[in-house]
């Protein structure tokens, strides 16, 4: 029996929680970054469980986005700063969502706005963890789910011309229920980029950050995660 999109996220999440914890890579005393959006948020529920029901205890948690704040503090998972000196800049892991997966694990990740503290998180982790369902798996990143670009806010026109001249085509980002564009928890305005043909992504990352004014672009793809999906018959697969 086929199963919904809510329904793949919540199984892959569990699933994902349960075999990093018995495969010691969640573990009592750990240091963990925990993403945002509709896959994290039931990854994040679960490990509340664990530790509720003291699978796993004392465990420090740095969020990526005030919503993922906010949901630690409402489950009880303690939330520190990335500077405070009981995480000292460094991770132990990282589980997060993702828009787009390619075969190599390359990983595009933004749709929710908070790709910069995201990929702090990230790459600052020893292992990096993404929790994806069936619809998020693609043979190219890029030509179809726009890779956002957070910017800063008075370099629009100058970062719109040089992603044009890498062959993208760029749209800034609108609120919705608000008048004008998205702001990031950064302060900061997010071009949504598509190409009409792949590109490498690793290549790509390098030269949109060299761009003057990006801050960050939501390709993923310098510490290649472990990913959880899931498959045809409607098991969790790890690759």
């Amino acid at each position: 029996m086929a199963m919904t999109q809510s329904e793949q996220k919540e199984l892959v999440a569990q699933t994902a929680i349960d075999t990093l914890i018995k495969k010691g890579l969640i573990f009592s005393g750990m240091k963990i970054g925990l993403g945002t959006g509709s896959t994290a948020v039931p990854a994040v529920k679960h490990l509340a469980t664990r530790i509720k029901d003291g699978t796993v205890k004392d465990i420090k948690a740095v969020a990526t986005s005030f919503g993922t704040q906010n949901l630690c503090e409402e489950l009880g998972i303690p939330v520190y700063s990335m500077n405070d000196k009981a995480i000292g800049g460094h991770l132990d892991l990282a589980i997060d969502g993702a828009d787009e997966v390619d075969p190599n694990n390359n990983v595009i990740k933004g749709g929710g706005a908070a790709l910069l503290r995201e990929k702090i998180v990230a790459y600052n982790s020893t292992q990096f963890v993404i929790v994806a369902d069936s619809t998020k798996i693609v043979s190219t990143v890029g030509t179809k789910f726009p890779l956002p670009v957070e910017i800063i806010g008075e370099a629009r026109v100058p970062v719109t011309a040089a992603l044009n001249a890498l062959g993208a085509k760029c749209v800034l980002r609108e609120g919705v229920k608000k008048c004008g564009p998205v702001i990031t928890d950064n302060c900061n305005q997010l071009l949504d980029i598509t190409w009409e043909k792949p590109v490498d992504p690793c290549e790509m990352e390098d030269k949109i950050n060299q761009i003057v004014g990006v801050v960050e672009v939501g390709f993923f793809t310098k510490n290649k995660p472990i990913v959880f999906t899931i498959d045809a018959d409607c098991k969790v697969i790890e690759r």
